[in-house]
């Protein structure tokens, strides 16, 4: 990934970092800025910066360079392209994303993704979103990982409905395998996260004090119980209302239980399973009382998985 850097100047002491960012760097959008920084995808001299952190004179300011700049075209149409729609109310669509697919397009006129197919079927979702390259979309799941994307089919909708996520009232579970020896049979991962001081594909469980003090990270929580052992690995399901980049597949690993065929954070490859082993497998919430926002939906787990564990 290319990724582009900054220097803040005397002229943005004391600014808030998402400020600066847009001061800093030509075409980029309040919007887009702020998503950046949510995802976890900005670095200021080397390591994150929490919530509503200010930069001064001198800080090197990093970002990726498609979450801020080249242009901020709209989401290419495809209505032709595969859709699963599990659920669908008036105001909330809960869709069935493969692994192998990105969520949205990372450049202006990248087709193949979810976010294309959404907008291809449902062309009202255009209009609003993160930023015109993700539709309505509410949330991201990473390209390797499946399972349940919720999408809003009005603004006024997105707008509760990403309220609802950033204060972790949509329930999120996801399902995933790995080795299943010394694994307890439930329990919290409680490991802040941070961005990886040297390589930008991952992301870093800060487990000793000392790297929460020099990194910054995000808190991170994940519970789990083990639903299933077979032979050497366990299916799992994990929770984690409000989920950083790579939070679950970083917690196993640092638990010394990464997840199978993860091999960034080194997980065993196992036969049949061309992508890590996870899996969004539930998604829910109340809709505060408003029965066209409400839903509860699942997917069943996929076959590549399921085989690991002798079928779900």
């Amino acid at each position: 990934m290319a990724m582009i850097s900054r220097t803040v100047s005397e002229e943005l002491r004391g600014a808030r970092l998402d400020k600066a960012m847009v001061t800093l760097f030509e075409g980029a959008s309040r919007a887009r800025v702020k998503r950046a920084i949510e995802i976890g995808g900005v670095r200021v001299n080397g390591r994150g910066l929490a919530k509503g952190g200010v930069v001064n004179p001198g800080d090197v300011i990093e970002v990726e360079q498609s979450l801020v700049a080249g242009g901020d075209g709209p989401c290419v149409p495809e209505p032709h392209a595969s859709l699963r729609e599990l659920f669908a109310s008036a105001a909330v669509l809960v869709l069935d994303k493969p692994a192998g697919q990105a969520t949205a397009p990372l450049r202006d006129g990248e087709t193949g993704t979810l976010a294309n197919a959404l907008v291809g079927h449902h062309p009202e979702v255009a209009t609003f979103g993160y930023s015109p390259r993700e539709p309505g979309i509410v949330h991201r799941l990473d390209t390797e990982t499946s399972g349940v994307v919720v999408a809003a089919r009005s603004e006024a909708a997105f707008t509760k409905l990403r309220a609802a996520l950033q204060d972790e009232r949509i329930s999120k579970d996801y399902l995933l395998v790995c080795l299943a020896e010394n694994l307890p049979d439930q329990g919290t991962i409680e490991y802040p996260i941070a961005n990886h001081p040297k390589d930008k594909k991952r992301v870093y469980p800060c487990i000793h004090p000392r790297d929460v003090i020099r990194y910054a990270p995000r808190p991170a929580v994940t519970s789990f119980s083990v639903e299933k052992r077979e032979g050497r690995f366990a299916l799992v399901r994990a929770k984690a209302a409000r989920a950083v980049r790579h939070q679950i597949r970083a917690h196993f690993a640092a638990l010394g239980h990464p997840l199978v065929s993860d091999v960034l954070y080194g997980g065993e490859l196992a036969p049949g399973l061309e992508r890590h082993a996870l899996h969004a497998a539930r998604v829910a919430w109340d809709g505060d009382g408003d029965a066209t926002l409400a839903f509860d939906v699942s997917s069943p787990l996929p076959g590549d998985m399921a085989a690991l564990v002798g079928g779900a």
